[in-house]
């Protein structure tokens, strides 16, 4: 049986929409991005949005990920750090209420969390403070770690901490497990671009990117980009947002669409669609099709707000997945 294990920042997300972009200006922020940000300033940019209506969700990019797996049936674990404080308490809650594997490291320090900024057009920029979440190092991972997974998926922000990374994705290579990562923001791979080459070339077999990302990765765009992704990894996907994405094997590309929705916030849109293609891939489903699904969840997601979705949302994702397979 196939069971994923998910490595990444555990943080918890703190999601607030916003009337206009004034915030972003004044902080500075590229829209769009994530921007690392201390205590202080997180407290700071709280204080700012404390007039407005704000959602908590358990987040991270790969803990995301991991979420929408398992919410569509599959074994799942996580590994991350979280404080001794109410926010990782939350976390590891919705990680035991949705089936997943924690296994959560504990820092005396506060868990991490992330304002996720939320503009009238449904773009999302994070203001990141990782706080336990990035005390988990090299030395917290080990071969056992891997024991009973088949897949291992890793978000790009722990690229931070290069030993940390690295050894991860030699341990669950040697484990002989299919390996994922997604990107992550495209100021993160500007930043750490050689590493990440080296990363991908090494030990992934399938890579995630945005067009943001792929151009901070690539140096090129669209088709190019793709056909330049596919030539370190086995499997490249190129995510298009309104039009839809772009998947390369070999010498194989497909093209997948999207679905109709009304998109009120993008946060999650690529870790869902993160999870729709590997469980196609799990589920041994063509590329295109994997896509599909990918794209089924990743318009779903932008209709809420936040990367979690209700009961009722996800038996409609069951009850369409059941029409794509046959």
């Amino acid at each position: 049986m196939s069971k994923v294990l998910g490595m990444g920042n555990a943080l918890v997300d703190i999601l607030t929409r916003m009337e206009n972009d004034d915030l972003l200006t004044k902080l500075n922020f590229p829209k769009g991005s994530m921007q690392l940000v201390s205590a202080e300033t997180s407290a700071t940019i709280l204080l700012e949005i404390a007039n407005h209506v704000q959602e908590m969700a358990s987040g991270g990019s790969a803990a995301n990920t991991i979420h929408g797996l398992s919410c569509l049936g599959v074994a799942t674990g996580f590994f991350g750090k979280v404080g001794k404080d109410v926010l990782g308490a939350f976390f590891k809650k919705d990680m035991s209420a949705n089936n997943i594997d924690a296994k959560l490291l504990e820092s005396d320090n506060e868990s991490g969390k992330a304002v996720a900024l939320i503009s009238p057009d449904s773009e999302r920029t994070f203001a990141t403070y990782l706080g336990a979440a990035v005390e988990l190092c090299a030395d917290d991972v080990t071969k056992e770690l891997f024991e009973g997974y088949t897949h291992f998926h890793i978000e790009g922000y722990l690229v931070y901490n290069q030993p940390l990374i690295e050894k991860a994705l030699k341990y669950a290579k040697e484990a002989k497990l299919i390996v994922s990562l997604d990107l992550a923001s495209f100021n993160v791979v500007e930043d750490n671009l050689a590493f990440l080459k080296e990363m991908v070339a090494k030990y992934v077999d399938i890579l995630f990117a945005n067009e943001e990302e792929a151009k901070a990765f690539t140096k090129k765009e669209h088709r190019e980009a793709l056909d330049e992704m596919a030539k370190d990894c086995n499997i490249a996907v190129l995510k298009l947002g309104k039009q839809g994405s772009l998947i390369k094997q070999n010498k194989t590309a497909f093209e997948v669409g999207v679905i109709p929705a009304n998109s009120i916030d993008t946060t999650g849109a690529g870790d869902l669609y993160a999870a729709g293609f590997l469980y196609g891939l799990i589920n041994l489903l063509p590329l295109d099709k994997c896509g599909e699904i990918a794209a089924l969840l990743s318009g779903n997601v932008i209709e809420v707000v936040g990367p979690k979705m209700e009961k009722d949302r996800w038996d409609k994702i069951h009850e369409e997945l059941k029409k794509m397979k046959n």
